[in-house]
């Protein structure tokens, strides 16, 4: 597999957001600006709570299917590599790493049967619009940590897919979970968040390595970074930590990282967090404290990074 120099794009973008100019001035922005070479468009569907089974991808919480093919589309004109990353959240801020049913069914309680179905058929949808695209990847879930032990259905969904979509397929797990799932030789690639503390970046990579060996898979980060705040270097994956804003602190962590992981001929690349369809003033980067990286010095690191690759 190649190298993988990509960006997450659009997160938490809603029906509307990709019609608009600003969205695909933000894109060019994207590849002129960081040397990004892949696109991975995270979508976001909702359920009410982590114990709810349907999962809501109709609303105007989501961009339209007419916005999204035009926007992959407006991708390969700018030579865009595309990734689709169709995930969920829950409406009342459960993490989905939450998500979790009974084992065995109880009556009048919610059941996994019920929440996989659902789920499944959101997968499918895109699935279907990820092959009429050509997109390069696609992503069945994401950090979905509590329902990662029910193997046989991650499997059967899989299955579900792969008789619609004929790319490569990869399931992004969390941080510290590359352990956690026993179907990787379900997907072509292994993924995972790479939100590990500056400090301990060497003892993560080899606890990785040594898990996904066997599965002979290629591997990337489908999502890595750290916000621009004090402290956030050691808890990067923690969006509400508090702290100042401070630049230095992300730099400094992109420039570690890479320097760790690039090290690693078996890292195939990352899926960095986050470029908004929306961006920020770049004359107002400096009072931004979160993952965005545009007009921040975190920028001109990867760019770099991406242009050696």
């Amino acid at each position: 597999m190649e190298f993988i120099k990509g960006f997450t794009f659009g997160w938490m973008s809603r029906k509307g957001d990709f019609k608009k100019p600003e969205a695909k001035e933000s894109l060019r922005l994207l590849k002129e600006r960081t040397n990004t070479d892949y696109v991975i468009i995270s979508l976001a569907a909702l359920q009410d709570g982590a114990h709810t089974t349907v999962v809501d991808y109709t609303g105007d919480h989501m961009v339209s299917d007419e916005e999204l093919i035009d926007m992959i589309g407006y991708a390969r004109e700018l030579g865009l590599k595309v990734i689709l990353k169709p995930t969920v959240n829950c409406k009342d801020g459960t993490w989905r790493a939450h998500i979790n049913f009974f084992d065995l069914d109880v009556p009048c309680e919610p059941k996994w049967k019920d929440w996989f179905k659902s789920y499944t058929e959101y997968q499918m949808h895109y699935a279907k619009i990820a092959q009429e695209t050509k997109c390069e990847m696609f992503i069945v879930g994401c950090e979905m940590v509590q329902t990662e032990r029910r193997e046989k259905e991650w499997r059967a969904l899989i299955e579900e897919v792969r008789a619609v979509y004929t790319g490569p397929i990869t399931y992004n797990t969390d941080k510290y979970q590359e352990g956690n799932v026993k179907w990787w030789d379900a997907v072509d690639v292994i993924s995972s968040s790479g939100y590990y503390p500056i400090d301990d970046w060497e003892n993560q990579l080899e606890r990785i390595e040594n898990i996904i060996k066997p599965y002979n898979k290629p591997f990337f980060f489908a999502e890595a970074g750290c916000p621009s705040r004090s402290n956030s270097p050691y808890v990067p994956n923690d969006w509400g930590l508090e702290g100042e804003t401070d630049m230095k602190a992300q730099e400094a962590y992109y420039k570690v990282m890479f320097e760790k992981a690039g090290q690693k001929e078996w890292v195939r690349g990352f899926g960095l967090w986050d470029w908004k369809a929306l961006l920020h003033k770049e004359e107002e980067a400096e009072q931004n404290d979160d993952y965005a990286v545009y007009g921040k010095p975190a920028e001109k690191v990867i760019k770099e990074f991406y242009a050696a690759k």
